[in-house]
């Protein structure tokens, strides 16, 4: 079993000018960039061509992306990171910025993350979605997408950043309402765009505290700087950014629109909400260590929003029968370990990430397994209706059995490895905190094992429940044979970035290096904790979703409930931010409709009324003129003959 190790902060190393195949970190992003391109200018003239040649770009760009790992790991560690200068991005005055792109030991991780991920996805969605008729904006779309977030993730500062952030929100949002007809879609995909708004209203916000605190937006300005800044202007910003990793990442209290993204098709769900952008707030977070490092207020409440998420969205995944949303549940949770994990500090940066790759593989993997057995079932996605798909889908059962059990954390596979060393995290520190985040991890984990093995129980076990009319069956082999390599993913990349040092490769880009570190529980406690509540979760699941029949309606008790209804949360959004909102537009608009409008209107209307006299006035007749003039000597007479 492998030891815990902390990671002490250190000088952060400035990055060397790009060379080599540094020097070609652009083409990352301009070849996904250009297939999104050539797609939506080429329309229907590219139908039959452009999914092939969305997959194959998205392809090339993983290509760049391991010529410039190849060539990364053969540096000594200190002249990995590399900075390319693109060109002069704002040249305002005093405030000058070149748009550059950081090419260290944790964005190319997440770059590799994205465009092998992403790539089998793409090829996934050649079979998924071989009979929709704008399939080739589809693969626009997904290429715009990986276009955004290696943006995001390769930006030397905020400001551009910030674009990459923008553009995976737009992409996510035309990626989850692509079958828009549809009114539920539709209205998901405004409900994701929405509260991500909201995130991003918090980075813009921190980006200009940046600016008014550093005089700079650049991540090595900020490193530089940063110790010269109050505690109090550092937790702010702190809170900002965290407040953007809420939105994107679909953590507490901006989770809600996580489970209605997923009506966007199944490959969507894959790429969005399992590998690539609810990483994106983790990753900001990492990004920002030396902000964290120097605001432990902020730092802690990364660890609190992470500990109630984990919790929340474990509880939420034990009451899902539609089995993508169950599997969104479980990324909110798995997001949050990720989140408690960045919030311990220097000691869960790097596990934090390591996690994080994981994930993406057994996720990935996960969601679409789930669209295969839309496939075979007619697109339904109740799992009370499925039961014994193992037989009918061999092939989905299996990639499906390796992320489940990589989940769970059963020893040796990828979740084990990486999922422990957050829980054992947890467990360092003094006071109440390793207590409290601790108990919480092992206690989820338990959770986590029962609800990802009802639903791996009641989709390919137990007795069937199939539908009139259901001929379940394997999907295409452009759909199975991702699967195939995810679940080998699911399997051994945890030991092998384990045993392979990874936590130690990724330290220089996270500013810190090892040193041992005590949990304040042995750590074959922790251990054997953690086992045996998975051991209990599984039990418990196999007895009510296996052994038993499984009901065709759910229990109605006030439990369950809460958590199907995922806590109110979108009551509590519809009473707190929908009604007052149409409150106060309605006062806006009765205001300008009686106060504005009404004074304009009131002011043209007596116009109008001296208008109309003057007219009656003004009518051409030349007896009511004289008849005028008539009277007014007769009046003056009057004026003179009361004056004297």
């Amino acid at each position: 079993m492998h030891l815990l190790t902390s990671i002490a902060p250190t000088a952060v190393s400035p990055a060397a000018p790009a060379s080599g195949m540094a020097a070609m970190a652009w083409l990352l992003v301009a070849l996904p960039l250009l297939g999104a391109a050539l797609l939506l200018i080429g329309g229907k003239r590219t139908n039959s061509f452009g999914p092939g040649l969305a997959t194959g770009l998205s392809w090339a760009s993983f290509g760049v992306g391991a010529a410039i790992f190849f060539e990364m790991v053969s540096r000594p560690a200190g002249e990995r990171a590399q900075n390319l200068t693109l060109y002069s991005w704002i040249p305002a005055g005093p405030f000058q910025l070149d748009a550059g792109m950081l090419v260290d030991q944790l964005s190319l991780t997440f770059v590799l993350l994205i465009t092998f991920v992403g790539s089998l996805i793409h090829v996934y969605s050649l079979g998924y979605m071989s009979h929709d008729v704008d399939r080739r904006k589809f693969f626009a779309f997904l290429n715009l997408f990986v276009a955004a977030m290696l943006l995001l993730v390769l930006a030397d500062n905020y400001l551009l950043l910030y674009v990459g952030w923008e553009g995976v929100g737009l992409a996510s949002y035309l990626l989850i309402g692509f079958w828009n007809w549809n009114p539920p879609y539709a209205s998901a995909a405004n409900k994701a765009f929405i509260a991500n708004r909201v995130g991003d209203y918090g980075l813009g916000l921190a980006i200009m505290a940046m600016f008014a605190t550093f005089g700079t937006v650049t991540f090595s300005g900020v490193a530089e700087r940063v110790s010269g800044a109050s505690t109090t202007m550092l937790t702010v910003i702190g809170l900002l950014l965290l407040l953007a990793a809420c939105g994107k990442s679909a953590q507490f209290p901006l989770q809600s629109w996580l489970g209605d993204a997923m009506a966007g098709p199944t490959p969507v769900s894959a790429l969005i909400h399992a590998a690539t952008m609810v990483t994106a707030g983790v990753y900001l977070v990492v990004r920002s260590f030396p902000i964290y490092d120097l605001a432990p207020s902020a730092q802690l409440a990364v660890a609190v929003v992470g500990a109630i998420t984990l919790t929340m969205g474990a509880i939420i995944g034990c009451a899902k029968d539609d089995i993508k949303k169950a599997l969104a549940a479980s990324t909110m949770s798995q997001i949050g370990y990720m989140m408690l994990a960045a919030g311990l500090g220097p000691i869960g940066y790097a596990y934090a990430i390591f996690h994080l790759l994981t994930h993406g593989f057994f996720k990935a993997g996960m969601f679409l397994g789930a669209g295969s057995v839309m496939h075979g079932m007619n697109e339904r996605v109740n799992m009370r209706t499925f039961g014994n798909l193992s037989g009918a889908m061999k092939i989905t059962w299996a990639t499906f059995l390796c992320g489940w059990l990589a989940i769970i954390g059963f020893p040796l596979l990828s979740g084990f490895w990486s999922k422990d060393h957050i829980i054992e995290s947890a467990f360092v520190g003094e006071g109440w905190r390793p207590w409290v985040f601790g108990m919480t991890t092992v206690l989820v984990a338990g959770l986590t094992a029962f609800y990802m093995s009802r639903l791996f129980f009641m989709t390919f076990h137990g007795k069937k429940r199939w539908l009139p009319g259901d001929h379940p069956h394997e999907s295409p082999a452009t759909m199975t044979a991702p699967m195939v390599i995810l679940a080998i993913g699911s399997v051994g990349l945890g030991g092998l970035l384990n045993f392979g040092g990874f936590t130690d490769w990724l330290a220089p880009a996270t500013g810190g290096h090892h040193e041992h570190a005590e949990p304040v529980l042995p750590l074959m406690v922790i251990i054997a904790m953690t086992m045996t509540l998975m051991v209990i979760g599984v039990a418990i699941a196999w007895m009510r979703y296996w052994r038993d029949d499984v009901a065709p309606e759910p229990s109605s008790s006030l439990v369950r409930t809460i958590a199907a209804r995922d806590f109110f949360q979108d009551d509590v959004n519809h009473g707190g931010l929908v009604v007052p909102g149409r409150a106060l537009v309605d006062t806006l608009n009765y205001t300008d409709d009686h106060g504005v409008d009404g004074s304009a209107r009131g002011v043209a209307g007596s116009v109008g009324a001296m208008s109309a006299l003057l007219r009656r006035a003004q009518n051409g007749f030349v007896r009511s003129y004289a008849l005028t003039m008539l009277l007014g000597v007769v009046v003056i007479l009057g004026a003179v003959w009361v004056v004297q």
